[in-house]
């Protein structure tokens, strides 16, 4: 019998947006189809366990990257794998980002991930599992929603992205920034959180 309001998380969209670096020329990866995965702690409910199955069955053009490794899983993982260790470095990682072809986030458990935002503000389309609230920032222009646990429908979905042309690729950037642009910003989810404030008192 309660009002309920949903204000989502925001992100600041100064700082994440379309970038130009050196991240590919850094790793070698001109050429490469870029699956990127990015977590500050990588455990069970982050779908490590996945991009290591996937690393079995990406071609030699395509290459994960996973950012927030630790030095041990960076051993552990495989030799096609590129790992990073987690960066305080935000312009790094908005480099990263923006150098990815897609960015996926096999969670088991997240309520609403904020690196799906970041990497929809970069331009880089997102592909998630059913799980949580991590399809909510993700609509049928701007990635895809598999199954959970589905490798073999998570790669088909990678794989739609590389066959896209010139046109398509710069399409789907407009609308993944839009989409962030229009939805996440955080300057828009104060103003939200003041309003709701003001209509309680």
């Amino acid at each position: 019998e309660y009002p309920v309001k949903v204000i989502n998380n925001g992100i600041d969209l100064k700082t994440f947006k379309p970038f130009k670096g050196n991240f590919r020329n850094k790793y070698n990866l001109d050429g490469k189809f870029i699956i990127l995965g990015v977590a500050s702690v990588w455990d069970r409910r982050k779908g490590l366990k996945y991009f290591i199955e996937l690393a079995d069955k990406v071609s030699e053009d395509e290459v994960i990257v996973l950012v927030g490794l630790t030095g041990k899983q960076i051993e552990k993982i495989p030799k096609n794998v590129i790992g990073i260790t987690r960066t305080n470095n935000v312009e790094e990682l908005v480099n990263i980002y923006s150098s990815a072809d897609v960015f996926v986030n096999p969670t088991l458990e997240d309520n609403f991930p904020t690196t799906n935002l970041e990497a929809l503000a970069c331009g880089t389309p997102v592909i998630t599992f059913d799980t949580g609230g991590s399809p909510e920032s993700v609509d049928g222009n701007t990635g895809f929603v598999v199954q959970k646990g589905n490798i073999d429908e998570l790669l088909y979905k990678i794989r739609s992205l590389i066959k896209r042309s010139n046109v398509e690729i710069q399409e789907v950037l407009k609308m993944t920034k839009n989409r962030a642009e229009s939805m996440y910003n955080k300057d828009d989810k104060f103003k939200e959180y003041v309003e709701l404030y003001k209509s309680v008192k």
